[in-house]
């Protein structure tokens, strides 16, 4: 099992940016930003950047 980062999430209400796993994106997507409890759709992640 991979834990690597694969995802940006930026929250669209309070604007939090955090580098995101597979599973903490199926998370935020079912429970909401953790930040501010905003609902979240798949919108919100773009493909990370590789470095």
């Amino acid at each position: 099992m991979s834990t690597r980062e694969n995802a940006r999430f930026v929250c669209p209400a309070c604007t939090r940016s955090i580098a995101v796993t597979d599973a903490v994106r199926d998370a935020l997507v079912e429970n909401g930003c953790a930040v501010c409890g905003a609902d979240v759709d798949l919108g919100a992640f773009d493909a990370a950047e590789t470095a």
